[in-house]
């Protein structure tokens, strides 16, 4: 049976394992699949039969076989693939970060001109966002480590030697470099999806953190075709239109966004499957699976493609930059303490509706001198706060 499974892990089997995703709750159906497909192997190696319930499930039920899956699976796919991955993103932008660091960019709050900010503070509040995922990832792994292996039937180990589980978890270990443990409670492993529904939450959490500020250079000025009507811009990938030559679109932004939807819609089957813990096993064990490493994957090569294909390569515009900035009205909110608020909102009223540099009008309507005026809205001076 072990130079079967040996054989199966080396060799193309897959298309032995016709059942569809859509099965009984339990996963019996996939679990006895590999267990005849095992079962038939070694039967040709040994020359005489080996069953597939008598010896190869020997010990075991689907009850906890897929629970077990499910956590090793999902453990894995994070430490070979998604989390090294985030560490990566984190350190292009960062990289990025220090490159872009002179930039300074009229900030935006409800998608309108607000403060100055340094494009690095932009850049590494965004790394800042993708280390707490990371951080919250790493926390859930010692529950996803813990493993059901060993419950058998329904959690109280019938027919499995006492010593399976540990002796199981520790095999496993040296297998993959990665340590799992027999769980502390197996009823609440088999009965419930708790870990996989809070490892998905966390997923989600990430997706939310790649639509909101990652995709953000899609609305950063990178969607223009004309260099000189654009603060940022990214390379072109592709042809953007089917119709229109020479339009570049925001590829990789537009589709980190949609992986972002997809891992949401995932979280929100997942939740709902969680809920499906009749008594003493949930029945929604291979959608589960299912869509907690799809999740993992998609996040895991949406990530680094952003990383390398779009937050690497963007190129700034200094030249636009500064004429946005020179006419942002809302620079003279650095004016409150001096000339008071509704001066300075009539001031900022005033560049709009006119609009000319917001320095000018301030000119006109106060005591100050041009000098005194571009020290106080100096927009380097006004990112790094204070009076």
């Amino acid at each position: 049976m072990v130079d079967a499974a040996q054989g199966l892990l080396e060799g193309n089997f897959m298309q032995h394992f016709p059942v569809d995703i859509f099965q009984t709750g339990s996963g019996t159906s996939s679990n006895m699949n590999a267990n005849e497909v095992i079962a038939t192997l070694a039967s040709r190696l040994l020359g005489e039969p080996v069953n597939p319930n008598d010896h190869v499930n020997c010990g075991q039920s689907s009850n906890d076989i897929i629970p077990t899956t499910i956590h090793v699976s999902a453990a894995l796919a994070l430490h070979e693939q998604l989390l090294p991955t985030l560490v990566h993103l984190v350190q292009v932008i960062e990289h990025k970060a220090e490159q872009v660091h002179h930039h300074v960019k009229t900030g935006r709050t409800h998608l309108m001109d607000a403060m100055p900010v340094r494009m690095s503070q932009v850049l590494n509040g965004w790394a800042q966002q993708l280390k707490a995922n990371i951080g919250h990832l790493q926390d859930l792994l010692p529950s996803l480590q813990s493993l059901a292996q060993g419950g058998t039937a329904v959690g109280t180990g019938i027919n499995a030697h006492p010593e399976f589980a540990a002796r199981f978890s520790q095999q496993l270990s040296k297998l993959t470099q990665v340590q799992f443990k027999p769980g502390k409670d197996l009823f609440a492993l088999i009965g419930s999806q708790d870990t996989a529904v809070a490892v998905s939450g966390q997923l989600k959490a990430t997706a939310v953190s790649l639509m909101k500020d990652l995709q953000r250079p899609a609305l950063d000025g990178l969607r223009p075709a004309t260099p000189a009507s654009a603060s940022c811009r990214s390379p072109s990938l592709q042809p953007g239109s089917s119709i229109m030559p020479g339009k570049v679109n925001p590829v990789i932004p537009e589709a980190t966004a949609m992986v972002a939807a997809q891992v949401i819609g995932n979280d929100t089957v997942i939740t709902i499957a969680g809920q499906s813990g009749n008594f003493e096993l949930n029945v929604m064990l291979p959608i589960i699976a299912q869509n907690l490493l799809s999740s993992i994957e998609l996040l895991a090569n949406a990530s680094r493609l952003l990383g390398d294909k779009a937050i690497a390569s963007f190129k700034v515009n200094e030249a636009r930059l500064k004429e946005a900035l020179s006419r942002n009205p809302i620079l003279v909110t650095a004016l409150n303490p001096i000339i008071g608020y509704q001066k300075a909102a009539e001031i900022a009223k005033k560049a709009y509706q006119q609009g000319r540099p917001v320095i000018d009008i301030a000119l006109e309507h106060t005591d100050l001198s041009r000098s005194q005026l571009e020290e106080l809205l100096n927009p380097e001076k006004l990112t790094a706060g204070g009076v």
